[in-house]
């Protein structure tokens, strides 16, 4: 094993730290997809860290939606129960530093810059010896999670699938004790594949043998049929959500909502404050995370499990920013997760007809948005968030124009919710509807209004 490598330059800033990672090749922002073969600059990176991935309970989540939702949940219930636990997601609303929590909390600035620091000699290391492969940003983000959860020696950690499963960069494990399938759609089909059946094969390759593998219920037969056999093929146990539980919705209000679920362990009354079916089947998916993890000798009750969804934060996903008017923001950027928010905004919020501020990403399917949308669109604003990527609003508008849409433009975020609160009124409702950037820019912009500052200004 290679020696861990110490700093030999003065820490970083924050400022300088982000600056540094963004000068690698990074999906996120610019769109451009390093094709690698394999996760061998990674492991590489790791080997000469003293591999901080390992030593510790690991929980690893892949889908195309609710991903993040059900890393959260699980993370939420292993906390509650007592356990040192590290959560690692992506992206963030508004810091870097939200990626890596440490029992719930976002790594501060000054540690986020020191562990940078000290990961940056086996970076530049590491870039001298690859040549012709190269580290990206999300690489250095993860081995920077990783440091932060050895550092702090937690128990279990949670790790939210960057993009795809098989080349992404925390698919570093030989073994690992859960591995989550949440449901899959069509996405980055440039990148994974034009099928359900090839995306779920990418996502599928982070089972590992002896793992307990959970599959989250599928709208397609193709994806539950590639998961089952990897399931078998790596001799690991497969906990089927659709088989082994069912829940059903008793009430909600705007800060969340009730219901029962039930499982081998009983039947639990859940109290969530997240919106939205599709959030009740990511906590029966999450729970089933958290059974795979009790049948490993785990020690957590039914009550921890109801305490830790109780407590669970997981902003921007139909989350109300504001009362009066009533604005809800969503991270619905696709055809099926816009169909599920449309679905919410009918039974959770009675709301027939809305005001949307919509702003995704250039590659997304902004016909399959607004064919879901247009029903309760009464007036869409189109923006364009700070984010490179983000999509001209003159194509959104041709979208929402082209199906009888009355349409307008926003040069920012702020500007179209300014806009929009003047019109709806105090009964109206005003829907953020798009990229988590277009999220974080709204709730920025009301926290500013509102005489708050966001937790975490920084948004890089």
């Amino acid at each position: 094993m290679r020696p861990r490598c110490a700093p030999q330059k003065p820490a970083m800033t924050f400022p300088e730290t982000i600056d540094y990672l963004l000068s690698f090749a990074d999906f996120e922002r610019s769109g451009r997809f390093q094709d690698r073969p394999d996760v061998a600059p990674m492991l590489s990176l790791l080997q000469r860290l003293g591999d901080p991935h390992l030593g510790r309970l690991t929980v690893h989540v892949a889908g195309s939606k609710g991903k993040g939702s059900v890393a959260a949940m699980v993370e939420s219930v292993l906390r509650a129960a007592g356990l040192d636990t590290g959560l690692y997601t992506s992206p963030h609303l508004h810091s870097y530093c939200e990626r890596v929590r440490l029992n719930g909390e976002p790594i501060g600035e000054g540690d986020f810059a020191r562990l940078a620091s000290s990961l940056q000699p086996a970076v530049e290391a590491e870039r001298r010896a690859l040549r012709e492969r190269q580290l990206v940003t999300f690489d250095l983000l993860t081995a920077l999670a990783f440091l932060a959860f050895r550092e702090r020696r937690v128990q279990v950690q949670v790790l939210e699938v960057g993009l795809g499963g098989r080349v992404d960069s925390t698919n570093v494990f030989q073994e690992k004790e859960v591995c989550a399938i949440t449901p899959i759609s069509l996405e980055h089909t440039a990148i994974l594949g034009d099928t359900v059946n090839k995306i779920a094969q990418e996502k599928a390759a982070i089972i590992r043998p002896g793992s307990t593998v959970v599959l989250a219920p599928q709208a397609h037969e193709a994806v539950a049929h590639v998961v089952r056999r990897a399931a078998a093929d790596a001799g690991s146990l497969l906990i089927e959500v659709s088989r082994h539980y069912r829940w059903q919705y008793v009430s909600h209000d705007l800060r969340g909502q009730d219901f029962y679920l039930w499982g081998d362990r009983g039947a639990l009354r859940i109290r969530l404050p997240l919106l939205g079916e599709h959030q009740m089947e990511n906590a029966a998916t999450a729970i089933a995370c958290v059974d795979g993890l009790r049948e490993r000798g785990c020690a957590i009750t039914q009550e921890t499990v109801v305490r830790g969804l109780a407590g669970v934060s997981w902003p921007g996903r139909a989350e109300v920013l504001c009362e009066s008017p009533l604005v809800i923001a969503d991270g619905a950027h696709n055809r099926d997760s816009a169909r599920r928010f449309r679905q919410a905004l009918a039974k959770y919020f009675s709301c027939r007809r809305a005001f949307l501020i919509i702003g995704v990403s250039a590659d997304k399917d902004v016909n399959g948005l607004a064919e879901e949308l247009a029903p309760v669109a009464a007036e869409v604003v189109a923006t364009q968030a700070w984010h490179p990527r983000a999509m001209a609003p003159e194509k959104i508008v041709a979208a929402f124009a082209e199906l009888g849409v009355e349409t307008g433009v926003a040069k920012t975020v702020g500007e179209a919710l300014e806009r929009a609160m003047a019109v709806a009124g105090s009964q109206g409702v005003i829907c953020l509807v798009g990229s988590l950037f277009l999220v974080a820019e709204g709730r920025e912009h009301l926290l500013t209004v509102a005489g708050q500052r966001p937790r975490l200004a920084s948004r890089r």
